[in-house]
C-alpha cells in the first residue's frame, strides 16, 4: 500500500509540473507512463509477497545443512559461541542428548551476552541448556513460508534468528537475509523510478 501511495503522489507531482503541456495528448503520455510505474510498484510488491524461505535459503553463501547448525544442551557455553564464530553464524539451534531431530531451544549471541557476559559467569564452565531459550518458546518457521510473514514474526517478538523446520532443521534464516532479500526485490523498483525522474516526460 506504501508503494501505491507513493506512486499516487508522484503521478499527482508530475501532472502539476506539467501543466503547461500544449495539448491532451502530452498529458495523457505522462499519465501512460505513471501508470506503468504504478502497475510497476504493484507487480514488486506482489513478487516480495511470494517470495519463500527457502528462495532466501538457496541465496545464502553458506555449506548445506549439518552439525555446524546446531548444537546439544550439554554443550558448554563456550563451544557453542566458538562455533559461531567458526561459522560466522548469530544462533545454534539446540538439540537433546542422543537425537538429531528432537529440539530443546536455540541459543544465541543475545543469550550469551545476557546471561553469560553481563551476569560475569563463565562460559565454560555453563551448559547451553542454563542459558538458552526453550522450545516452547521458540519461533520458527517452514520453507514455504513467505518473507514478508518471517519479518513480521520476527518483528512482533523481537528476535533476529529463525529456525526453519519442515519436520527436520533445514536451515536458519535471520533478520539480515529478510532485509536483503526485501532490498533486492525493490532494487528494479528504484531503478526504473530514478531512470523516469532524470528523463524527459514523453
Amino acid at each position: 500500500m506504501q508503494v501505491l501511495a507513493q506512486a499516487v503522489r508522484s503521478l499527482k507531482h508530475a501532472v502539476l509540473q506539467n501543466s503547461h503541456l500544449r495539448d491532451a495528448t502530452e498529458m495523457k503520455k505522462v499519465f501512460f507512463r505513471r501508470a506503468c510505474i504504478t502497475s510497476s510498484s504493484m507487480s514488486q510488491q506482489k513478487g516480495l509477497e511470494n517470495t519463500t524461505v527457502a528462495e532466501v535459503l538457496m541465496t545464502k553463501d553458506e555449506e548445506k545443512v549439518g552439525s555446524w547448525l546446531w548444537c546439544s544442551t550439554d554443550d558448554t557455553v563456550y563451544d557453542a559461541v566458538k562455533q559461531m564464530a567458526q561459522f560466522n553464524i548469530g544462533s545454534l539451534v539446540v538439540l537433546k542428548p542422543g537425537d538429531p531431530q528432537l529440539i530443546a531451544g536455540i541459543i544465541t549471541e543475545r543469550d550469551y551476552l545476557k546471561k553469560v557476559i553481563v551476569q560475569d559467569r563463565s562460559s565454560k564452565y555453563t551448559k547451553v541448556r542454563e542459558i538458552m531459550t526453550e522450545q516452547k518458546k521458540l519461533i520458527t518457521v517452514s520453507s514455504d513460508t513467505n518473507v514478508l510473514h518471517a519479518m513480521q514474526l520476527m518483528t512482533e517478538n523481537h528476535i533476529r534468528h529463525v529456525p526453519v523446520i519442515d519436520g527436520r532443521i533445514v536451515g536458519m534464516i535471520s533478520m539480515v537475509d529478510v532485509v536483503r532479500a526485501v532490498v533486492e526485490q525493490q532494487n528494479g523498483e528504484v531503478k526504473r523510478l530514478n531512470e523516469f525522474i532524470k528523463g524527459d516526460y514523453y
